[in-house]
């Protein structure tokens, strides 16, 4: 049975949707951290895998369901992983696994860092410890460009919001994703435009102030730290996260497990999912 609920940011108010995949499995809950712009189109295969154990999954301030941030400032990654840790208050979880893919590994680290007692595992797909900017393709070109490019949004944020709401959530941004990032003879268009759809409803302010954030952030410092079982999923073709930073990120962690998709991209948790999914499942399984 799902249910849907909303938790409250301790520190700024800030109202945060979460749905709660509520069974009578004996186990510890899986909480699943989305990448920027997302609320869950990714976990679609997962999610199902996972059941009956208990899942929760919020939607990040300014994403899907939830409210927007109502202090402006408070968009960093650690300010997300407080609100995932009010999340598991408002569920009365003591305790989860945490899933994070692309920005949601910052997450899913920073939860760990500063709410240890609450983290009994770390899934790692698709994304980097720190600065995932200076890596996007390769290059720190995006790095680079980012205050340029909030200059201009701040100049006329409602024309660009209505421009993306139009533009977004197109098969032409679709057929422009299969050419630059996701493995076009793996993902079906029904799995990945939800992800359109879900960017084109964002704020474009608070995306580009978040991405930021996760540009600026880092987990570098403390990987050697971490005490609870890692598994750390990449995709050998990903883009966006090029896969030796999910090798570097495991051989840093003591004991973490690397799952390599040859042929995954950044979207590998839809492009591979029976592959991902039961070693996934396999992994949880055996977390106390």
């Amino acid at each position: 049975m799902t249910r849907w609920r909303w938790a409250v940011a301790p520190e700024d108010g800030t109202r945060l949707f979460y749905s709660d995949d509520r069974h009578d499995q004996p186990g510890l809950p899986v909480a699943l951290c989305d990448g920027i712009g997302c609320d869950g189109y990714v976990w679609r295969y997962l999610r199902r895998s996972l059941a009956p154990r208990r899942v929760l999954h919020a939607h990040y301030r300014g994403h899907g369901r939830s409210q927007a941030p109502r202090d402006r400032g408070r968009v960093g990654i650690d300010d997300l992983a407080d609100d995932l840790a009010a999340v598991l208050d408002d569920a009365g979880a003591e305790r989860a696994v945490l899933v994070g893919h692309s920005m949601g590994v910052q997450v899913a680290l920073e939860t760990w860092h500063r709410h240890r007692a609450r983290v009994a595992g770390l899934v790692l797909v698709c994304g980097a410890p720190s600065h995932p900017l200076r890596t996007f393709r390769g290059v720190r070109t995006l790095e680079d460009l980012l205050p340029t490019v909030e200059r201009l949004i701040v100049r006329a944020p409602r024309f660009i919001n209505g421009v993306t709401r139009t533009l977004v959530p197109t098969r032409l941004a679709l057929a422009i994703a299969r050419r630059v990032e996701i493995n076009r003879d793996l993902v079906r268009p029904e799995d990945f435009m939800p992800y359109l759809e879900g960017l084109a409803r964002m704020d474009v302010r608070v995306f580009l102030a978040i991405l930021a954030a996760a540009g600026a952030h880092s987990s570098e410092p403390w990987l050697g730290e971490i005490d609870v079982p890692v598994m750390v999923v990449s995709g050998g073709r990903d883009g966006f996260t090029p896969p030796e930073r999910s090798r570097q990120m495991a051989e840093a962690i003591p004991g973490a497990v690397l799952l390599e998709v040859p042929d995954g991209s950044h979207t590998a948790p839809i492009e591979r999912p029976a592959e991902i999914d039961r070693a996934v499942v396999d992994f949880v399984a055996g977390i106390q």
